[in-house]
């Protein structure tokens, strides 16, 4: 009884087949059939080939929210480098709160403000990396996915020994400032404490020594990440008058960095600059000097690298290999019945006229099966 149900259920398998054998004997090989196997197997070979690069590229995923934490210390990265001596100039960061901030952090070195000429070639290859950046912004996905493996983005050392005198000042280092809009200036003078306010000592240091070209080798904020260029790097400025002065307005977002190489709380910033004389007789009042006004968004940017994953590419891999199959078996199909009626219609290759024998006596006559022409 059990083996009758087991043949039963075995049958009933057997019926539910959608994929029925078809004997060999009655399966026919042709030339048109094998060529276009043949082809329809090197287009799948490729199609995969080409599948399983996609599959191991990777994307970065952007997404919003607003930005919770008001509480942390916001880090300025600086390498800046004036057209004045290092005793004229003072930098330091006062904030929307009135707070001035101590430049303990920075370093004031006395440098040539010309570049030696593999610094010149350097900054001239950021210049046209900063330019592309501009053009094409999702360059930005390639930096944020080859970060900690890219070149340094710092200015090289001097391969020379310069043998023009110092008179110019490297300023560099790093400053923690509260997360709230503030004013980081280089200006003539070192800043001093006041009760009420905000004050350089610029009363000893003439007019005629006023010189505020400048060259910004990096500004970025937070967590510093090698490989990742920032949009005032490589900026370079030269100023036509004594007292001049230069403003870059900064619009900071903070920025969550997951890749598969690291994870980092850094920060984006986008820019906009303007300079002007400061000519007190025409109207443009102000104080020379190098001022980088800052403000923070309240929107939070996160930057994910994603991968496809493995059941994704199996899927696709079927679709490229079931869409192929038969795609090339409909139009192998479709075309051999195009040839089929064309080849009848006209009698050609194999439906040209055939002859048949008849037999007479000992005599054999072929008769043509059809003919066009009788005679009457």
């Amino acid at each position: 009884m059990r083996r009758l149900n087991k043949k039963k259920a075995l049958n009933f398998v057997k019926e539910l087949d959608a994929f029925p054998k078809v004997p060999e004997s009655y399966v026919e090989t042709t030339a048109s059939g094998g060529t276009v196997s043949v082809l329809a197997f090197t287009a799948m070979a490729l199609l995969a080939f080409f599948e399983f690069f996609v599959y191991r590229d990777t994307w970065m995923k952007y997404e919003y929210e607003v930005d919770k934490d008001f509480t942390s210390k916001l880090r300025i990265n600086i390498d800046i480098t004036v057209a004045m001596r290092c005793q004229f100039v003072g930098a330091d960061v006062l904030d929307l709160a009135e707070t001035m901030v101590a430049s303990d952090g920075l370093l004031y070195e006395p440098v040539v403000f010309d570049l030696s000429p593999q610094q010149r070639i350097w900054h001239r290859t950021l210049l046209l990396i900063q330019n592309r950046l501009r053009e094409e912004h999702s360059l930005q996905d390639v930096l944020f996915k080859n970060v900690m493996k890219g070149a340094p983005t710092a200015l090289p050392p001097r391969e020379d020994d310069p043998t023009q005198p110092l008179n110019s000042c490297r300023i560099h280092g790093h400053l923690y400032v509260n997360k709230v809009a503030g004013n980081f200036h280089i200006t003539v003078g070192k800043a001093i404490p006041h009760p009420r306010g905000h004050a350089h000592l610029a009363a000893l240091v003439s007019h005629e020594t006023y010189n505020f070209s400048h060259r910004i080798d990096h500004l970025s904020f937070g967590e510093e990440i090698p490989g990742i260029l920032n949009p005032l790097d490589g900026t370079e400025k030269v100023s036509a008058d004594h007292n001049q002065m230069f403003q870059y307005f900064i619009t900071i977002v903070p920025t969550k960095l997951q890749t598969y190489k690291l994870s980092a709380d850094t920060h984006q910033y986008s820019v906009t600059e303007r300079e002007r004389v400061i000519n007190h007789a025409a109207g443009s009042h102000g104080v020379s000097g190098i001022f980088m006004k800052y403000d923070i968004s309240s929107l939070m940017v996160k930057v994910t690298e994603q991968h496809m994953p493995l059941w994704q590419f199996l899927v696709r891999l079927c679709g490229i290999v079931g869409g192929i199959f038969s795609t090339t078996g409909m139009l192998h199909g479709l075309v051999g019945s195009c040839v089929d009626v064309v080849c009848c219609r006209f009698k050609l290759g194999v439906y040209k006229p055939k002859t048949m024998s008849g037999f007479d006596g000992h005599m054999n006559s072929l008769t043509p099966l059809l003919s066009e022409n009788t005679e009457h």
